[in-house]
């Protein structure tokens, strides 16, 4: 083929479909960005009310501003725009989008021709989308075009899912009673028994590590069944991307790869950081930009920069958790009284009912004055990068799991739902780069475990959490397995995904 005729093909158009939630977006925008520097097309399809928080509050037009081939297009979530979107109200988020998303995709797909616009750049050639959305399958099937999966959550969060089946029949799910507190069931004795059938975990896993959406009443569970639907629909995929590496999950992903046989599988993760390699090696800017649909308060930095070095435990449970009043003071009361210094992030909508009040232990005030900050939003990596940052006290989310690892700072997790529950057993339990502390927020436990992270403990995790930073950026550099997985990946896209059918 000549050189002429060569440049006249245009290059491949991706199309990317994230669940519109924090951790959800930050990944597939890493993603977009790394194909962006590929030479590919993109188009990513967001919900109005996402697009209109990025806009806001993030650097998305500046960002993306030197990729012409990238561009956005939007679809409403089906929710009201004062829908809380937390909590256990997040779950309405995908539900709504499996309802009316798959109308409004075809509809864009049609209207589009494929999101050629009338030829002004080439119809999709294929799809990426989070690994629990299925509304734009019939659409892609019907249109001739391959689609991929790409779940944003870790490789050890996944495959539960693709082994509940045998789970339930083996008995291992532990159902609640409908007339049972959640306090009444985390105590149960039962959740510590290990779980069997998920092959590659058997010697790790309890019934309280499993994914939360299996702590159901009934196996008949309408949400459970639902993931067991989604879950084989992934089988359909031509490709399973995930944001990992093969020295922090190669056990896991060697079971995911033999179950799914008939995929391609890439782990390139960590993504964030194979962001910043790429945009160095070509030589741009790999300055902070903002993917946060809050407005992040940089002012912590100024605080952190008249702490001592790894003298602060920063505490953030991320974008969706909520905490009721009582949950919140236990935290509390463990970090004042711990003595450590602590920067925590509350957002205004983390407080469940009526919020944290007027009415504030004087104690708990002075004690913050003295040791602590609190604050709504913040520049998550910069804080974490920081020489005065010790130890994170997260939920375990995939995003921040990952951000903790590439830095190498250690983990004490409380983890509020999802693939959260394994994340936080693998921290503890295999990695050893940090503790868990799943299923309770007493504040003595609290007032304790900070300690063991920030002192007790420190060197040994701290050591830990190091060598896996060193693994992490040798994964995205050259020859590296992450580097060698992404090039493959491209090397697929480019070819022509469509031929693969």
């Amino acid at each position: 083929m000549s050189i002429e005729k060569s440049r006249a093909i245009p290059s491949p158009h991706i199309l990317i479909i994230p669940i519109p939630l924090q951790g959800h977006v930050n990944s597939m925008l890493n993603l977009a960005e790394i194909l962006c520097l590929s030479g590919l097309r993109v188009t990513i399809l967001l919900s109005d009310y996402t697009h209109d928080r990025l806009l806001r509050h993030a650097s998305l037009d500046s960002r993306f501003s030197s990729y012409t081939g990238f561009r956005v297009a939007t679809i409403s979530d089906g929710l009201p725009d004062d829908h809380p979107r937390s909590g256990s109200r997040v779950v309405d988020i995908v539900q709504s989008l499996q309802e009316v998303g798959g109308l409004q995709f075809r509809r864009l797909m049609v209207s589009t021709d494929g999101m050629s616009d009338g030829g002004a750049r080439p119809r999709v050639s294929c799809l990426i989308m989070d690994g629990m959305l299925s509304f734009p399958i019939p659409v892609a099937q019907e249109m001739g075009i391959p689609f991929m999966h790409f779940p944003t959550i870790s490789a050890c969060g996944l495959w539960p899912y693709f082994c509940v089946e045998e789970v339930i029949d083996a008995g291992e799910l532990l159902l609640r009673d409908k007339n049972e507190d959640k306090l009444t069931f985390w105590k149960r004795k039962e959740m510590d028994l290990m779980v069997t059938n998920v092959p590659g975990m058997e010697k790790v896993l309890r019934r309280r590590d499993l994914p939360s959406f299996f702590r159901v009443e009934d196996v008949n569970n309408a949400g459970l069944q639902s993931i067991i639907a989604q879950i084989k629909r992934t089988r359909q995929a031509i490709g399973l991307i995930l944001n990992t590496f093969e020295d922090l999950e190669g056990p896991i992903l060697d079971q995911i790869d033999k179950h799914n046989a008939n995929q391609n599988l890439y782990s390139i993760g960590p993504l964030h950081l194979h962001l910043k390699e790429l945009l160095k090696a070509k030589g741009k800017e790999s300055s902070h930009h903002s993917s946060s649909l809050w407005k992040e308060n940089d002012d912590c930095i100024a605080w952190l920069d008249s702490q001592l070095p790894n003298s602060v435990i920063y505490v953030s449970f991320g974008s969706v958790a909520t905490l009721t009043r009582d949950e919140l003071l236990e935290f509390w009361y463990g970090l004042v009284n711990s003595g450590k210094k602590f920067l925590w992030v509350v957002r205004a909508d983390s407080i469940a009912g009526d919020g944290i009040g007027n009415e504030i232990p004087v104690e708990l005030e002075e004690g913050t004055k003295l040791r602590g900050l609190m604050v709504e939003w913040v520049p998550q990596e910069l804080v974490l990068s920081h020489k005065s940052v010790g130890a994170f006290f997260t939920h375990s989310g995939w995003n921040s799991t990952l951000e903790s690892i590439v830095i190498g700072v250690p983990m004490l997790c409380w983890p509020y739902f999802a693939d959260q529950m394994v994340n936080s057993r693998f921290v503890s339990e295999v990695w050893k780069i940090g503790l868990d502390v799943k299923d309770t927020c007493d504040r003595l436990l609290i007032e304790r475990m900070v300690r063991e992270v920030m002192e007790v403990k420190r060197d040994e995790l701290l050591e830990k959490a190091r060598g896996m930073a060193n693994m992490a950026n040798k994964a995205i550099c050259e020859g590296g397995s992450s580097h060698l997985n992404l090039n493959r990946l491209i090397q697929f896209l480019k070819s022509g995904a469509s031929s693969k059918l």
